[in-house]
């Protein structure tokens, strides 16, 4: 059956078009996806994104447990700060990416993609034994709305007392935004400075509302998960299920910064963690022979590449597309694509996309295509 989330009839109001995503009823696009993308880029939009799964691990050991079950040093997070990071299997496959957020000095929000959130929650209640911590479905407690773009700053201030100038990015502190208590955090998936609030369900509508009206005079209109993609495609962030997977493990993804072989950990646990042995051999691996690396693309013509289409050179395939479509904002076609290490550095000659049997010119080029002026 459907999910849907508390903001679902307002979505329907709005005229909203509606897909399946990962179980969850969700607003593609209200209008153009166009119009919705550079509203994000010159002024603001607003995401409902309540199917993102939410998941309490606290406790005396919350930090140890969180140390071994994910690749990160979350030992190192400051209260009020957040981590991305990553959950992988015994053999470095990646699960999922993550964001955690330390709340209190023992508790910590886990918030896992809507497609893995089950996976996440299992895992991570696995990984606990032995640990004097407690791992909880928080799903049903949290609403999330997004607000992303340039104004994003001016929209929230206006409807909050919160001190954002002090609020950094990959931080979130609890306040009041319209009247709701939420968390507050500088976080996003577009590229643009912007917040995520997670509220109470029975207060998004409301606090959907506040913001609307708050944001009339700065452009910002609703957007759905469609331009999201292609804000995330642009900033060059990967998503599960396209750059990231079971059969990659961080370092095979150009993500093996996220990795820490070395962990800080208040209780004096190890450094030990799942899928630790296999991501040693992986780092070693990419450091002799590195595999295919994670470029970008950009077409010389105007036709879309799409997820699972070769990258080939001369006839020979060195590649797969793992995400494309239009870039609004370099009003071209662009990929992100794993291709092999010889043909991944910018300006690369001879590269092209097989689009049902025509090798299309693309130019390779570095991640990301786009990058906000701070």
């Amino acid at each position: 059956m459907t999910r849907t989330t508390a903001l679902d009839a307002l979505h329907r109001s709005l005229g909203a078009t509606m897909t399946d995503f990962a179980g969850w009823d969700m607003p593609l696009r209200y209008g153009s996806e166009r119009d919705e993308h550079n509203a994000v880029r010159t002024a603001a939009g607003l995401f409902d994104l309540s199917h993102m799964g939410e998941i309490t691990v606290s406790g005396p050991q919350a930090v140890d447990l969180l140390n071994h079950a994910l690749v990160g040093n979350i030992g190192s997070v400051g209260l009020g700060r957040a981590r991305y990071t990553m959950i992988c299997r015994a053999d470095g496959g990646i699960l999922d990416d993550l964001i955690v957020y330390r709340l209190g000095e023992t508790e910590y929000m886990v918030v896992a993609n809507a497609g893995n959130a089950q996976v996440v929650l299992d895992a991570l209640t696995e990984r606990a034994a032995g640990f004097d911590a407690e791992v909880r479905d928080d799903h049903d407690a949290y609403a999330l709305l997004a607000v992303q773009g340039p104004n994003s700053a001016a929209i929230v201030k206006s409807v909050t007392d919160a001190d954002l100038d002090g609020l950094k990015y990959y931080a979130g502190l609890p306040g009041t935004v319209a009247g709701v208590q939420a968390l507050i955090a500088r976080t996003g998936y577009t590229g643009e400075d912007g917040f995520e609030l997670f509220v109470s369900p029975a207060d998004a509508e409301k606090l959907w509302q506040a913001l609307t009206e708050a944001g009339a005079e700065y452009g910002l209109i609703p957007c759905g998960l469609s331009c999201r993609d292609t804000l995330r495609l642009e900033a060059g962030m990967p998503l599960y299920g396209h750059e990231l997977s079971t059969s990659l493990t961080p370092f095979d993804a150009g993500l093996g910064r996220v990795v820490k072989f070395e962990k800080k950990s208040p209780n004096e646990h190890s450094d030990d963690f799942v899928g630790r042995e296999a991501l040693v051999s992986a780092a070693e691996r990419a450091e002799a022979n590195p595999p295919r690396k994670l470029v970008g693309l950009i077409a010389e013509g105007r036709r879309v590449p799409r997820a699972g289409m070769s990258v080939v050179v001369d006839g020979t395939v060195i590649g797969e597309v793992t995400s494309g479509a239009p870039s609004p904002t370099l009003g071209k076609p662009i990929a992100m694509a794993y291709v092999d290490a010889a043909h991944a550095e910018p300006g690369t000659a001879g590269v092209g996309v097989d689009i049902r049997g025509t090798h299309e010119p693309y130019e390779v080029v570095a991640l990301p295509f786009y990058k906000r002026q701070k």
